[in-house]
């Protein structure tokens, strides 16, 4: 790991190498609550809670799991958005000795019953609205327990008492939870839980404190299987990275999911070891995000691309003060130019590209925040992490500078395996390197690039075109909002491209338009053959475009037909 050519351009303050913790996750909670006891830990729609008395929860939580008879290694489906429960749930669990199985709230029935039964989950942490769903799936899977509570559980009066009725029209619902033997109240457990618990020792490089499904967009989720170091070292990167940050004076804007690998650690663990504030929002809306900004002046603001383009697209965004806001790390989906440009204007704040995958815990790259950036690129290696770009179907050749080849990348913070699946896990641990399914170049100064994934390529008449390339022209384009392009069965290329579009609103161009814009920019085997506009696109719950959904709807279009 010594000398890598990245490390050139390292600022001092930022060590290539750094000492990890060999310590479980939950022990920055432990530390926090001693440092910053009286500092704030949460806030949560006008209601906050201090550190000290989310480690006492959390103890409580611990305290009860250990009561219905949680054993260490037991898996806790945490299905909860950004409220308090679910941190308090999330190192409740980890307390006890528990491993973490973070569970979409958005799941159906079918993949909520595959993720209890795959991870053998014993125990449930839901919403009340969300029990329906989980007692139609509960009898077949192991689940012996169910703890519910509600958004109104942590709001301040009189929203607290007006919740029901909101809920009521949202969701034409309002859910009555009894206690019973395998269904328990979660304010009765906050109330009559005792804050002592038995204390359960951890091995970090070999007991799993999570187990973070991958999003399956081909056959069943994966479960990745993440130490405690894991985590320790990838929270700890994150905190060398941000080195300007003060700690116990950042609050940071938590809309990322916590259900989402990317949000639990560069949001929760990074505020739980700093000792920030999170300002905690369950689900994302531009209106609500905004106003959040201008009144509660986060610092960090940890986001997605599509977050960030729904904020600069809203029509009142002018009406704001985003000017708090000092660094953002946008991950899960490449970062437009035009976006990160624009929001810079906005904010005065910085916005940099980083990448990393669910099985790296999730962060391997990203650009400095402060120092040299390279736009278009995901940046460099964080500290301790090697990553090489490998011939596609090779013996592990490594490519040349500037040959498109498949990213690989090694450290402490890469997964143990998919759980219970070793032959996927052989498939992309290989000496210790993750393949990661992503193709890129590294530049002759260290700087790496994603071109895209390696099943989205698209090959059109021999050709090969890579969608982010053709997404970045369609972005710089003053109409439209959001953009994905994906490879579509033609008789004649094989495959032949088709652009998504979404427009911005009160804008307007054509396909014929887009096509002649798209011919100035693009090779002509680039330029999409076919555009449809859609009011909008689908996407996972931390904002990813959803491309593999797109391609499977014009499969069934093409059989249908």
């Amino acid at each position: 790991m010594k000398n890598k050519k990245w490390h050139a351009h390292y600022p001092s303050e930022i060590p290539a190498s750094i000492p990890y913790l060999e310590k479980p996750l939950h022990a920055f909670l432990e530390e926090s609550a001693v440092k910053y006891r009286d500092e704030k830990a949460l806030h949560f729609m006008g209601k906050e809670m201090t550190y000290g008395e989310l480690f006492n929860q959390s103890k409580k939580m611990a305290n009860y799991l250990q009561s219905l008879g949680l054993e260490k290694g037991d898996k806790v489906a945490i299905m909860l958005p950004n409220c308090p429960q679910s941190v308090i749930t999330y190192y409740g669990t980890l307390l006890a000795g528990g491993i973490v199985v973070q569970t979409n709230p958005l799941y159906t029935e079918r993949e909520l019953e595959f993720q209890l039964l795959d991870s053998e989950s014993k125990f449930i942490i839901c919403l009340d609205i969300l029990l329906p769903r989980v007692k139609n799936v509960r009898d077949r899977t192991n689940v012996e327990h169910t703890i519910v509570t509600g958004i109104k559980d942590y709001l301040p009066f009189p929203k607290n008492l007006i919740y029901p009725f909101i809920q009521k029209r949202e969701y034409n619902m309002v859910v009555k939870v009894e206690q019973t033997n395998n269904t328990h109240v979660w304010n009765r457990i906050m109330i009559n839980a005792s804050n002592e618990y038995l204390e359960v020792e951890v091995n970090p490089k070999e007991d799993l404190a999570l187990l973070q499904y991958t999003g399956g967009t081909t056959g069943n989720p994966k479960g990745v299987m993440l130490t405690h170091y894991n985590l320790v070292a990838n929270v700890q990167m994150c905190e060398a990275w941000l080195y300007k940050t003060k700690e116990s004076r950042q609050s940071v804007l938590a809309v990322l999911p916590f259900f989402h690998v990317y949000g639990m650690t560069t949001v929760m663990n990074f505020s739980v070891l700093q000792g920030s504030k999170m300002i905690l929002m369950p689900k994302f809306n531009p209106n609500d995000v905004l106003k959040t900004i201008s009144k509660q002046k986060p610092t960090l603001f940890p986001g997605a691309p599509t977050i960030y383009i729904g904020l600069l697209n809203h029509p009142d965004l002018n009406k704001y003060d985003l000017s708090s806001i000092e660094a953002c790390i946008s991950g899960s989906a490449p970062l437009p130019t035009e976006v990160q440009e624009q929001f810079e204007r906005v904010t005065g704040g910085r916005l940099v590209e980083g990448y990393g995958l669910t099985e790296s815990a999730p962060v391997t790259h990203a650009n400095f925040v402060w120092e040299k950036r390279v736009n278009g690129s995901i940046g460099v290696p964080w500290p301790d992490t090697d990553a090489k770009i490998f011939i596609m179907d090779s013996d592990m050749e490594e490519a040349e500078i500037g040959e498109v080849g498949e990213i690989a990348v090694k450290g402490p913070q890469i997964m143990k395996g998919y759980w219970n699946n070793p032959e996927e896990t052989e498939q992309v641990l290989k000496d210790g390197w993750l393949f990661t399914g992503d193709l890129g170049y590294v530049d002759e100064d260290g700087y790496f690039y994603v071109v895209d994934r390696r099943k989205d390529m698209i090959i059109a008449g021999g050709y090969n075109i890579y969608p982010r390339e053709v997404e970045e022209v369609l972005y710089e384009h003053e109409a439209i909002q959001e953009a994905v392009v994906a490879g579509i069965p033609d008789p004649y290329r094989g495959e032949t491209v088709k652009a998504y579009i979404v427009l911005k609103e009160g804008k307007f161009v054509n396909e014929e338009e887009l096509n002649t814009y798209c011919r100035k920019h693009l090779a002509a085997y680039k330029v999409p053959r076919i555009y449809e506009f859609k009011n909008e696109l689908p996407k996972t719950a931390v904002g990813k475009i959803l491309r593999r959904t797109l391609v499977e709807e014009e499969k069934e279009k093409t059989t249908s037909i």
